[in-house]
């Protein structure tokens, strides 16, 4: 019997939507050429943010998923028991400051935005900030505090939805690659030859993150998804001093900038294994994985700004990973209109983790022709902000 649904990518886009549909009664296979949480979700921080999200529908979409994560984790505590790690839900909450007199004014401005559309966005003084952060840098300049805020530890919460998925009946086929698409007469997608033979479906879901676009090509479909690089610092364990989500206002500016060349800010958090995560790069430059030295030193730098004690931190490693880009900075969530039975949950870019679970209600609503909890045309790929990316251009 043809499988109901085959999504292509096990990362946490993947994962969540083959939890969400096999509980709904669908009949799901994942299949990927690599491992569970194998890319870009195990390359990653695990940020579930309204903060960096300025008003409209990406917001929406988050805040949203901020609702959905807290239940979540405790369902998949009380499902899979105690002996599966924890996925380390931590509503930590945010704080976004400007270290410049000039990055105050910018800063303020975007918290009334995202006020006016329904966000916890609360201006506090610089005194306020450093109770809440004691070891903050004693020149900031201005600060808000984003409560509803949150992380999860990525590759753990990956490997719980799909440990999820599978309870549910879900198969996951691992280490095999999609090779190209299985069509019926009309032109219909029918299912996927892979490199372990064919897999039948009603529909297929492309879900392969930053190589969405490559695997739609193996399906006959032009999808503008650009891989977009960043890097992130650990340290060694130390003794907890970073207690919220802290990032400079610089950092909201990198997310929707369009600029292919390196940009950094400050982002630094602490983590439940007791290092600290320093991040953040943005870049465009392929699949090139090497290690960008220049990037790191740039982050690093900007860290120490916020955190002045960190110049005496042990950098334990570093990694690198891979986003899904969009050109018009929303993911594409639905049905393709050019091939019936093509879907697509992709082009989240650094949010994926965050709006893991709003994608997965999405697609799961669209497929059983019911009202989705967030208006879905926005994310459509018919939505006129794609049309002039569609055409491949040689």
């Amino acid at each position: 019997m043809a499988q109901d649904v085959i999504i292509i990518g096990a990362g946490i886009i993947g994962a969540a939507c083959a939890r969400a549909l096999s509980v709904a009664g669908f009949d799901v296979t994942v299949v990927d050429r690599g491992t569970v949480a194998g890319g870009t979700s195990s390359a990653c921080e695990g940020n579930l943010l309204v903060s960096d999200k300025g008003a409209g529908h990406e917001l929406v979409l988050a805040q949203y998923t901020a609702t959905l994560w807290k239940q979540a984790a405790a369902d998949l505590r009380e499902q899979l028991g105690d002996s599966f790690p924890s996925v380390e839900y931590d509503p930590k909450g945010g704080l976004v400051v400007a270290t410049t007199p000039e990055g105050a004014a910018p800063l303020l401005a975007f918290a009334a935005g995202q006020r006016a559309a329904g966000v916890d966005a609360r201006v506090i003084s610089t005194d306020e900030a450093r109770i809440l952060e004691p070891d903050l840098a004693p020149w900031i300049q201005a600060a808000v505090h984003y409560p509803e805020d949150a992380q999860v530890q990525p590759t753990i919460a990956t490997d719980a939805l799909m440990a999820s998925a599978r309870l549910s009946g879900a198969r996951v086929i691992e280490n095999t690659a999609v090779l190209g698409p299985l069509l019926d007469a009309d032109g219909a997608i029918a299912g996927v030859i892979t490199s372990e033979g064919s897999l039948r479906a009603k529909r297929v879901i492309v879900a392969a993150g930053p190589w969405s676009a490559e695997v739609a090509a193996l399906l006959g479909v032009h999808l503008p998804v650009r891989p977009r690089r960043g890097e992130v610092l650990v340290t060694s364990r130390m003794r907890h001093r970073i207690f919220h989500k802290v990032y400079d206002a610089d950092y909201v500016g990198a997310v929707g900038s369009d600029d292919s060349a390196l940009q950094t800010s400050s982002v630094v958090e602490s983590t439940g294994a007791g290092t600290v995560l320093i991040g953040s790069s943005r870049q465009q430059v392929g699949f090139d994985g090497r290690l960008r030295v220049d990037a790191l030193h740039e982050i690093a730098g900007k860290a120490m700004r916020l955190f002045p004690f960190l110049a005496d931190a042990a950098i334990m490693r570093s990694y690198g990973g891979f986003r899904p880009f969009m050109p018009d900075h929303l993911p594409v969530i639905g049905e393709d209109p050019r091939m019936p039975g093509l879907w697509h949950a992709t082009g989240h870019e650094g949010a994926g983790i965050g709006l893991s679970l709003a994608t997965a209600e999405m697609i799961r609503d669209l497929m059983l022709n019911r009202q989705t909890a967030v208006d879905a045309a926005p994310f459509s790929l018919a939505r006129a902000s794609l049309a002039p990316h569609l055409t491949e251009v040689a």
